[in-house]
């Protein structure tokens, strides 16, 4: 059976990681998957993916990068999701991987307008977003983890917008049957989200942001964290389902 791609674009900050594993650990559990059911490539580490048809999807992570830099192993991994698009590879991206995906496939991206969105947001579903196969049966509103400075400011042509925060409108998007993706972190338990907000306070504080606030407002995020899961579910499923078609 094919096995899960992990394209991870960062990773945690060191004291982070000490704490609670890196961004590997926190999507194996947040989809949970055994170890030798995910593949783990560092784009950001010169590591080179395989050619989209070998894996039966692929989540594309954070990272502390921006998608405006236009990095070389950026740009390469955009190719790749142009790719993967070509063969429907089921894809989901997070962050900047929601992001990459947008601007791969024709949006914009750059910095929020107002500035940085953190902490546990209410994330509210569109009537677009009802009928999703990921979304279907969760609440038109629920509660998430976010951190991020860029943002997708005009989304692809094509692609639909189903959920939105208060400040982001684009918070979750549809690029076609088998792409997903987030700007939202549904891998973030509520400890990691307070770990960044305390690693970041005096950050946020230059920012004129309320760290005390946003400490008293993390909450546990179930439904954003069940999408993951929706989403290895159904690869795996699919991979099952063609790999039976090909032995018959």
């Amino acid at each position: 059976m094919q096995s899960l791609l992990l394209i991870q674009t960062g990773e945690a900050p060191e004291v982070v990681r000490a704490q609670f594993g890196g961004f590997a650990e926190w999507f194996r559990s947040a989809m949970r998957l055994q170890p030798a059911q995910m593949r783990v490539v560092r784009v950001d580490e010169g590591e080179t993916l395989p050619h989209p048809g070998e894996v039966s999807g692929a989540v594309i992570t954070g990272s502390a990068a921006m998608v405006t830099e236009r990095a070389d192993w950026s740009e390469r991994t955009a190719d790749w999701i142009r790719a993967a698009m070509d063969v429907q590879t089921p894809l989901f991206g997070v962050c900047y991987g929601h992001q990459l995906m947008a601007h791969a496939l024709g949006g914009r991206v750059d910095v929020l307008p107002g500035g940085r969105e953190v902490g546990t947001q209410d994330i509210e579903v569109f009537e677009t977003g009802a009928d999703d196969h990921l979304l279907a049966g969760l609440p038109m509103h629920f509660a998430a983890h976010t951190t991020h400075v860029q943002s997708v400011l005009e989304a692809p042509t094509d692609a639909q917008v189903l959920a939105r925060s208060a400040r982001d409108p684009h918070h979750i998007l549809r690029y076609g049957p088998n792409a997903f993706s987030t700007q939202l972190h549904p891998e973030f338990s509520t400890a990691v989200m307070r770990a960044y907000l305390r690693l970041r306070a005096d950050n946020l504080r230059s920012e004129s942001l309320d760290v005390a606030a946003l400490l008293d407002a993390v909450r546990a995020t179930p439904h954003a964290r069940r999408l993951l899961r929706r989403f290895a579910l159904q690869t795996t499923t699919m991979s099952t389902s063609c790999s039976m078609d090909a032995v018959a």
